[in-house]
């Protein structure tokens, strides 16, 4: 028997905090030092909304590993799959080197992970390695 696993993300962190504080700080300095029109600055302003609103609610997300299943949750979404159900994790890095996870299911469906669920990848690849999964690696495809 495995101990469980347990991955949880705040969105009240020290990183999404420091994004908002730069970015703002950015927009004040384009006002203080070249006088920038504020319609232009509420433009470039827009983009940070939905992270203090993530900040705000301080949103959850992870998931969960134990010997017979793998519970994921990501603000509203959430899913459970039995270990003995998937086939095979396939592990896809994208062009910004970021990895996408999917689950591959014994009846042909395709599951894909939420990205901010997923733990890194390498802890995750070994913890998946160790349960006797099936992973397969992808890297920089077209689509």
């Amino acid at each position: 028997m495995t101990a469980p696993i347990r991955y949880v993300r705040h969105a009240r962190c020290p990183r999404n905090i420091a994004i908002v504080i730069a970015v703002w700080a950015g927009l004040a300095a384009f006002v203080l030092l070249f006088d920038a029109a504020w319609w232009l600055i509420a433009i470039f302003a827009l983009p940070t909304l939905p992270l203090i609103w993530e900040i705000a609610t301080d949103r959850q997300s992870g998931l969960e590993m134990n010997d017979t299943h793998l519970n994921w949750f990501s603000g509203r979404m959430s899913g459970t799959t039995g270990l003995n159900e998937i086939e095979q994790v396939r592990l896809d890095t994208r062009w910004d080197f970021s990895v996408r996870t999917t689950l591959c299911l014994r009846s042909g469906q395709r599951v894909r992970l939420p990205q901010e669920c997923t733990p890194p990848h390498r802890a995750f690849e070994e913890v998946l390695t160790h349960r006797g999964l099936t992973i397969i690696r992808h890297h920089f495809g077209r689509f």
